[in-house]
């Protein structure tokens, strides 16, 4: 990729380059941005807006232009833009199994796919998986035209790989869920494998409930022993962690680290998850 041609400002006849990142989450449920100072290593904003209803992707560019526009981030310059689209247009093939030709084909049983949709896919390489999705081009373009070339990636791609490369080697299996008003994201690891990833769109907590459980039956897990931890946009004391706490023994809220070598002041915005692992 190359960045955009952007106009160097001189303070002090020292010469300033530009040298912030960016990074920005957009679903059809909400939006968030981050922004790090990549000499400094610090995050030195994030912030997010959650919808009041599921958008279409139509409506989310409209939200996204002013969200862009009243957090003033074009007032920034950057050396790097990252886009992650959240949505449950996707589908996970082991590498070996991968022909570029053919995503079509991995999408068409799981995910409604339109004759003019635009195919994408993103290599975890560590892992040996590919993961095939539907990105949100409307969106992609905005992004482009304010910010020039970047980067863009599936949500399911940062959640994998963030969370293979910190969980443990230990032979027992962990069950994150990643939490957001009317869907979240299941993963399953053990020894540093994914056993299972899924999306799902939830309204009730016995929804959110009956989603895990069936996942947990299907893979033959103990829900005596298995190990739930629940981020995002989620508290002890939440209708969906007690419900759950009914059913599962060792729960627990997971506090993400920030990534190695990143700083950030203040509270840890466990909701921008996505955006501060995708950098």
């Amino acid at each position: 990729m190359t960045k955009k041609e952007t106009n160097n400002e001189a303070i002090n006849d020292i010469i300033l380059e530009d040298y912030y990142k960016l990074s920005i989450q957009v679903s059809l449920n909400g939006l968030s941005f981050c922004i790090l100072d990549s000499i400094g290593k610090k995050i030195i904003r994030s912030e997010s807006y959650r919808f009041r209803s599921r958008l279409n992707p139509f409506e989310a560019q409209k939200e996204l232009k002013a969200f862009i526009k009243t957090q003033a981030i074009t007032d920034y310059s950057f050396s790097e833009v990252i886009a992650v689209h959240r949505n449950d247009l996707f589908s996970l093939v082991p590498k070996v199994l991968f022909v570029p030709g053919e995503l079509p084909n991995y999408l068409k049983y799981n995910a409604k796919i339109l004759a003019n949709d635009l195919l994408e896919y993103d290599e975890i390489q560590s892992f040996d998986l590919v993961n095939v999705y539907v990105p949100f081009v409307n969106i992609n373009n905005d992004i482009y035209d304010l910010f020039g070339d970047f980067e863009f990636k599936h949500h399911a791609t940062v959640l994998i790989e963030s969370l293979l490369a910190s969980s443990s080697t230990g032979n027992e299996p962990v069950c994150y869920a990643y939490v957001s008003p009317e869907e979240f994201d299941l993963i399953i690891v053990r020894n540093k494998k994914l056993l299972l990833f899924n999306n799902f769109t939830y309204t009730t907590p016995e929804d959110f409930l009956y989603y895990l459980m069936f996942s947990l039956e299907q893979l033959e897990f103990d829900t005596n022993e298995i190990k739930l931890r629940l981020f995002g946009a989620i508290e002890e004391g939440d209708a969906v962690f007690e419900l759950c706490q009914e059913y599962i023994q060792n729960i627990s809220i997971y506090i993400p680290d920030i990534p190695d070598g990143l700083s950030f002041e203040g509270p840890k915005p466990a909701d921008n998850y996505l955006v501060i692992n995708s950098l």
